[in-house]
C-alpha cells in the first residue's frame, strides 16, 4: 500500500515487522515532528540524556523546512522502509 497522507503513513509504520535502524527512527521522529509541529521550539534536554538530545537534534536539522515538505518526505521515507521492514 502506498501511503497518501502522513497518517496513512504513520500507521502503516505500526505495520513494520521488523525495527528500522536508529538512524531511519531518528529520520521519521524528526519528519513527523516538523510535519505536524513546524520548527523545534523546545527547550534542549539534558545532558546526559542521549537519547532526548538526538531527537532534539534530528528535528532542529529541520529547521525552516515547511510542513507540507516534512509530510512529503515522511511519506516517502516510509515507503521506501516498507519495502524493508515489512
Amino acid at each position: 500500500m502506498k501511503p497518501k497522507t502522513l497518517e496513512e503513513a504513520a500507521a502503516l509504520t505500526k505495520t513494520f515487522t521488523s525495527r528500522p535502524s536508529n538512524e531511519e527512527l531518528l529520520q521519521l521522529y524528526s519528519l513527523y515532528k516538523q510535519a505536524t509541529e513546524g520548527d523545534n521550539e523546545t527547550e534542549r534536554p539534558g545532558g546526559f540524556d542521549f537519547k532526548a538530545a538526538a531527537k532534539y537534534n534530528a528535528w532542529l536539522n529541520l529547521k525552516g523546512k515547511s510542513k507540507e515538505e516534512a509530510a512529503q518526505s515522511y511519506i516517502d521515507l516510509v515507503e521506501k522502509l516498507s519495502a524493508q521492514y515489512q
